[in-house]
């Protein structure tokens, strides 16, 4: 695959605040270029990145109500020899530029922080006593984060979006 992945413009255009139409449908597209597959949870649209065909996904009958996140198609998604992580959220959002969280050097070691450098390329670490702000690239022209602990989550997303310069307008 060329250019940018399919999901990721979903999620720009979620970030500019334009969802799905609530339709209940499932929109299935490659792989990520990692290799890695999942399902994407917009409210009443689901997105499911496989290698699989998308008659074989069809067949599971997965929907944007839920269903493309049901424990049975996830394991099916997954395959005998592949693994399940956590249903998580992706919040998504322009960056702002002027940040100043500093970077740390010093939690290679935090848990989330093994898992977002085995998993993304470019990841760099940031925060200070409220907690941890991960940085790494997942697909072409995307930034993805972690958080610290929920009490702290909305002062990190907002030095979050410092760390990243606002997106030209196209």
């Amino acid at each position: 695959m060329t250019g940018a992945h399919p999901l990721l413009a979903y999620l720009v255009a979620a970030a500019g605040g334009r969802f799905p139409k609530v339709d209940g449908a499932c929109t299935v597209v490659p792989a990520l270029p990692s290799g890695l597959e999942c399902s994407v949870a917009f409210t009443g649209h689901a997105v499911v990145a496989t290698a699989l065909t998308e008659a074989a996904v069809r067949a599971r009958r997965p929907d944007g109500f839920g269903g493309s996140l049901a424990p049975d198609f996830l394991r099916w998604l997954a395959g005998d020899g592949g693994w399940i992580g956590v249903i998580d959220a992706t919040l998504v959002a322009r960056g702002r530029g002027g940040g100043t969280l500093p970077e740390r050097t010093d939690a290679a070691g935090h848990p989330r922080i093994r898992l977002a450098t085995a998993l993304r390329r470019q990841v760099r670490v940031y925060g200070d006593e409220r907690g941890l702000v991960i940085l790494a690239e997942v697909w072409r022209a995307r930034r993805d984060r972690a958080r610290g602990s929920a009490s702290i989550e909305r002062q990190l997303r907002t030095g979050r979006l410092t760390l990243l310069q606002p997106a030209r307008k196209s």
